[in-house]
């Protein structure tokens, strides 16, 4: 199917016919002032796929953009044709100016603009990169310790685990990465798809606690021993563990809090750098060149994180540009609401079961008449009778042949009425599918009703190619879906 488009449902009534405002996603795109998008939620939203499509609409518009993807289907990967993703940013190709449609801002700067801007070459760049969360964090070690000290911390077991999976390093090492890539300033738009966590508010919330676990007291504690030095040292850190936990040691174990107390001596140079980093990517995100996007799903624990995520960027006062509702039924048909489609599909099963219990009464009935040819039931008809099997000869076969019954080339299904009372009732859930997703947007702009929305309709399946994300680009930008 490649390079073919999937046809979106028709979403009927939608809550962008009231009075919430719709979000200009072009706008947003083509401003040349917007320098970071990222995409938040809760998991299972959609917010890659929203990512990506963002990417692909923003290169064709003349922007450079790097697209940063957290944990991403292979397929995905596959539909921006590129094997694989790693932490290296790999160029997308496939991309060409125009498709977009209007170039709007980007593409008005066209020879004029600078080599900084938006625009500038006619011809966007679409970049992709999936984060590496040991990579990133290795990288941090060799860029901020000498080659001997780098060597000695990503040996060390305690590192090797922290690095791979302690609680808050994805998002911490996301927002590593988003400040790396703002610095190198290769790119005049980066979106960041945001870890897939249990709470949305884990993105914000987590690299300010690895940060304040990196640079707090239990590492001050940790990193006394090592300036102490000897059995001195030792007895310091019994002391002090004894006086925070009389079980620490029986928890710890000795080789894990020898690996503990290397590790935190060969870090003891970087250790203050990890808040100062996480605050300098906060502030960033603060700034009016970053714009958030919440991506949810018109469903009660989606839109619900999504409330929180509002609540909690207006609190840290980071700009929110609006809500992407994802995956939006619809129906052609709207007009035919569940109660009307279930009476008729209950006056059709009634019609047809009346039909079947009329005929049987009929073929009762024949079966109790006398025959025409006289014969009494259970014998056989004359020779010379019509009721009489056909013994002609089948050419050179020479086998009789007997008449077959009409009824038995009869192939047995639903009749007419059936399938029809099978899809009034299909349609009927349908539609209260479809209510019941307004009521909880509706719940939602009653709460936020400045926030700008935009919707994207559900889709019979995954997106795999640059033409199904195109295609959600469009609809992400309020244009109506190609049939």
């Amino acid at each position: 199917m490649s390079g073919e488009r999937q046809r979106p449902e028709s979403t009927g009534h939608s809550v962008l016919d009231g009075p919430v405002p719709r979000l200009d996603t072009d706008a947003l795109l083509d401003d040349p002032g917007t320098r970071i998008i990222v995409c938040c939620g809760s998991g299972g939203v959609g917010k890659t796929t929203t990512a990506a499509a963002l990417g692909v609409r923003a290169a064709e518009r003349g922007r450079r953009v790097v697209v940063l993807t957290i944990d991403p289907a292979r397929r995905l990967a596959q539909s921006m044709g590129i094997a694989s993703l790693d932490n290296i940013p790999r160029r997308v190709e496939g991309l060409s100016a125009g498709d977009a449609g209007d170039t709007g801002a980007a593409g008005e700067a066209g020879e004029s603009g600078e080599a900084g801007e938006p625009g500038a070459g006619a011809s966007g760049e679409l970049h992709a990169m999936m984060l590496d969360m040991k990579r990133t964090f290795d990288e941090i070690v060799e860029a901020h310790a000498d080659p001997e000290r780098a060597r000695a911390i990503l040996a060390n077991p305690f590192y090797q685990s922290l690095s791979a999976g302690f609680a808050g390093t994805q998002e911490y090492m996301a927002m590593e990465k988003l400040g790396q890539l703002r610095a190198r300033d290769e790119w005049d738009l980066i979106i960041v798809d945001t870890p897939p966590s249990r709470s949305a508010l884990d993105f914000l919330d987590a690299p300010k606690r690895l940060g304040s676990f990196l640079d707090g007291k239990f590492i001050r504690v940790l990193m006394a021993p090592a300036k102490v030095g000897g059995r001195a040292g030792m007895k310091f850190l019994n002391a002090g563990m004894s006086v925070m936990t009389g079980t620490l040691s029986k928890l710890v174990g000795g080789q894990l809090l020898r690996d503990v107390q290397t590790f935190v001596a060969a870090m003891d140079t970087m250790f203050g750098g990890f808040r100062t980093r996480a605050d300098a990517t906060y502030r960033l995100l603060q700034a009016p060149g970053t714009a958030f996007l919440v991506v949810a799903a018109p469903e009660q624990d989606a839109l619900r994180e999504a409330a929180y995520f509002v609540e909690r960027l207006a609190a840290e006062k980071m700009p929110l540009a609006g809500l992407v509702l994802n995956r939006v039924h619809g129906s052609g048909a709207d007009r035919i609401s569940a109660e009307r489609a279930l009476a008729a599909a209950e006056q059709l099963e009634a019609e047809n079961e009346s039909e079947n219990l009329e005929n049987g009464r009929i073929a009762d009935a024949a079966d109790g008449q006398a025959d025409p040819t006289g014969t009494v039931p259970g014998d056989a008809p004359p020779a010379d009778s019509p009721a009489a099997p056909d013994t002609a000869e089948d050419g050179a076969s020479g086998e009789p042949t007997t008449a077959r019954p009409a009824a038995a080339d009869a192939v047995d299904g639903p009749t007419a009425d059936q399938l029809a009372a099978r899809l009034l009732r299909l349609h009927a859930e349908r539609m209260r599918t479809l209510a019941r997703e307004q009521r909880t947007r509706e719940r939602f702009t009653a709460v936020h009703p400045d926030v700008p929305v935009t919707e994207v309709a559900a889709l019979p399946g995954d997106v795999h190619d640059l033409a199904g994300l195109r295609a959600i680009g469009e609809q992400l930008a309020g244009q109506p879906a190609a049939a």
